[in-house]
């Protein structure tokens, strides 16, 4: 799997395959690998959203607490 550096540069990633498919740009030969690497971004930015969403709440519920 190739190193995703942010969520932003793995959703702009995923943006570029969706459109390369849409576009039917990518031969049959590469479909495959497309929608497997399209599969590793959206599993990496699940998790990066999971996470954040869990630490914002986290945060949230701690201001709570000392209010």
């Amino acid at each position: 799997m190739e190193q995703i550096q942010s969520y932003e540069t793995a959703f702009a990633e995923l943006q570029e395959i969706e459109a390369a498919i849409m576009a039917e740009d990518v031969t049959i030969d590469e479909l495959a690998g497309k929608v497997r690497r399209a599969a590793e971004l959206i599993a990496y930015c699940r998790t990066r959203l999971r996470t954040a969403t869990d630490e914002v709440n986290g945060i949230v519920k701690e201001i709570g607490e000392e209010g």
